[in-house]
């Protein structure tokens, strides 16, 4: 399943995100970084995915 995750969060990284944790403060600080770079948004949901 997190091989899933963590290729949807390679696509749309909030959605990867949300789907590990909810609509919390690491969605917001996510789609923070997906707005200032999409690079940034990629890794920090990846690093959410693989820390959970």
């Amino acid at each position: 399943m997190d091989l899933i995750r963590i290729l949807i969060a390679i696509l749309l990284p909030p959605l990867g995100v949300f789907l590990q944790v909810g609509i919390g403060k690491h969605f917001w600080i996510n789609i923070v970084l997906t707005l200032l770079g999409y690079i940034p948004g990629i890794v920090h949901a990846v690093w959410i995915i693989a820390k959970r």
